[in-house]
């Protein structure tokens, strides 16, 4: 397994009490860095607090980031406790019902770009200063193939995925005169709570779509998006890395 110098460096990631958001914290924990987790769900966020007790690490934060007030108040809580802010990794959303476009709930397909897309710029609002003033940052948006290709049955979360794409290379061309590196990654399937809520028939549908025929693992998503994070990637901002297992074409 590869080593990151993440040494000294402090991390947020969003939705990180499970799946992949919690292997990237246990990840960037093995290499160094200090922790921020937000989240949503208060047990999760009980549960790793009590895990790391002395907090000197790791800090979980109660944060629904489709909230700009609540994401503010959680950066400066981060920064009090650990005294800076060097990574934002945007990995909260939520999927959403399978349905065709047109018998689409309107309410949940607000819910899913208020949480996925409206939360990942509001954490990118709020968070990108810090790194501005520091001359440094590294932030990675959790995108998804199906933000690249469009899964049937699913517009809500396709449209949502699509606009990080499009949000990661506008701030990357914003921030390319900073030491910041802005960049995403489209993963394919994995399994994930969210990802084993949706129907079987639709699972079974995407998974057939992976040249590799097999989900991502989650310690694979945690590798790349951890030396994306890292003082090395010092030139690529504003680009899109596959995690799709070759199901991407482009």
């Amino acid at each position: 397994m590869n080593s990151y110098d993440l040494n000294g460096r402090v991390a947020i990631i969003t939705g990180g009490g499970q799946g992949i958001g919690l292997a990237v914290a246990k990840r960037m924990l093995e290499n160094g860095a200090q922790v921020a987790v937000w989240d949503r769900d208060p047990a999760l966020v009980a549960e790793l607090n009590q895990q790391y007790g002395d907090g000197k690490r790791l800090r979980a934060i109660p944060v629904d980031i489709a909230d700009l007030v609540a994401v503010e108040a959680a950066a400066a809580e981060t920064k009090q406790k650990f005294g800076k802010i060097d990574i934002l990794i945007n990995n909260a959303a939520i999927v959403g019902p399978n349905a065709v476009t047109w018998e689409y709930p309107v309410q949940a397909f607000e819910d899913v770009l208020r949480v996925g897309l409206m939360g990942t710029f509001h954490c990118c609002r709020t968070l990108v200063p810090h790194m501005i003033d520091a001359n440094y940052g590294r932030i990675v948006n959790m995108s998804s193939i199906a933000g690249k290709e469009g899964n049937p049955n699913a517009p809500a979360y396709s449209a949502m995925k699509a606009a990080v794409i499009a949000l990661t290379k506008s701030l990357g061309k914003e921030l390319a005169g900073y030491d910041i590196a802005v960049n995403a990654v489209t993963p394919a399937v994995a399994k994930t709570v969210g990802a084993m809520q949706q129907d079987p028939d639709f699972v079974r549908m995407i998974l057939g779509k992976i040249p590799r025929g097999r989900m991502l693992e989650l310690g694979e998503a945690a590798a790349m998006i951890c030396w994306l994070a890292s003082s090395e990637n010092s030139f690529t901002t504003g680009a899109v890395f596959d995690l799709s297992g070759g199901r991407a074409t482009y």
